[in-house]
């Protein structure tokens, strides 16, 4: 559970780092869970629909860039996403009715860790209400350089950052970013940040040689409903299940705007999209 101090942090902040949540024995299992999902993949074998390689290593490079949806297909990351001391917390911020969004492992591999530009959650997945929150778990100490979470304080309970050019969806803020602001959230394994869907939020690449693993889950209020905006709206349905309380009758809409995303062209994840709109950049 949160103290009041550390409830006062998220509210006011946007996000707080919560150390230790996790034992030593805990992230064992867990890394050790990892490295036998990931035995036997390469850059030119590999199940697209499971896990996603950083691209730039030769064929039978076997470096992870991503595995999609752990809670949903490996029971020990789904006996964590149910754990009643993860969704206390989680109920702590968001109400007693709640929904499993998704999840993923940004793998972050030595020396080549793929950069995520800055961007806000709730630009992926509008919703009726700002009731969501992302959480990571640090499966690795996590520094500057090895490619930690950075975010922007206190600009969660402002309008959404623009995220489109032309009128498209880019995954990544297109406005200029003031990065005198923004916080790098160093932690050991083990140590979790509870962050809020409008929280700015990026990550270097990994220059050192250790990796950075990181899980990821989202949870959403039972009445924090999605606006659908196409084919994109509805990839996280089979991962959507409720975990606490009931499912909610009708949307709670705290928004007089939200921002609808319209992509170019179908992406399979943050990292192609944001891939494209660099490269778009430069021409």
């Amino acid at each position: 559970m949160f103290t009041a101090p550390q409830l006062e942090e998220y509210r006011r902040e946007g996000y707080v780092l919560f150390s230790e949540f996790l034992s030593p024995a805990e992230i064992a299992a867990l890394r050790a869970d990892l490295d036998s999902i990931a035995t036997g993949n390469s850059l030119a074998s590999h199940d697209k629909t499971r896990l996603e390689m950083e691209p730039d290593q030769p064929p039978a490079g076997r470096l992870i860039r991503r595995l999609y949806e752990p809670c949903t297909h490996y029971p020990s990351f789904r006996a964590l996403s149910d754990s009643a001391k993860l969704l206390d917390c989680v109920e702590q911020l968001l109400g007693p009715d709640l929904i499993f969004h998704y999840s993923k492992i940004n793998m972050k591999p030595p020396h080549i860790g793929s950069v995520v530009d800055w961007h806000q959650d709730w630009s992926y997945y509008p919703l009726t209400n700002r009731d969501s929150v992302s959480i990571l778990f640090y499966l690795d100490d996590a520094s500057v350089e090895n490619g930690c979470l950075q975010v922007i304080p206190r600009q969660h309970l402002q309008p959404l950052i623009d995220h489109t050019t032309g009128g498209f969806f880019r995954g990544k803020i297109t406005e200029k970013v003031d990065e005198s602001h923004a916080l790098p959230l160093e932690g050991k394994a083990g140590s979790v940040i509870f962050m809020h869907c409008m929280t700015p939020h990026a990550s270097l690449t990994n220059t050192s040689d250790k990796p950075r693993r990181t899980l990821i889950l989202s949870y959403r209020a039972a009445d924090a409903y999605p606006i659908y905006c196409g084919v994109m709206s509805t990839s996280a349905d089979p991962h959507l299940r409720l975990v606490r309380g009931q499912y909610a009758t009708a949307a709670r809409v705290t928004e007089r705007r939200i921002p609808i995303p319209r992509y170019e062209t179908k992406v399979a994840s943050l990292y192609e999209l944001q891939e494209q709109a660099r490269a778009a950049e430069k021409k």
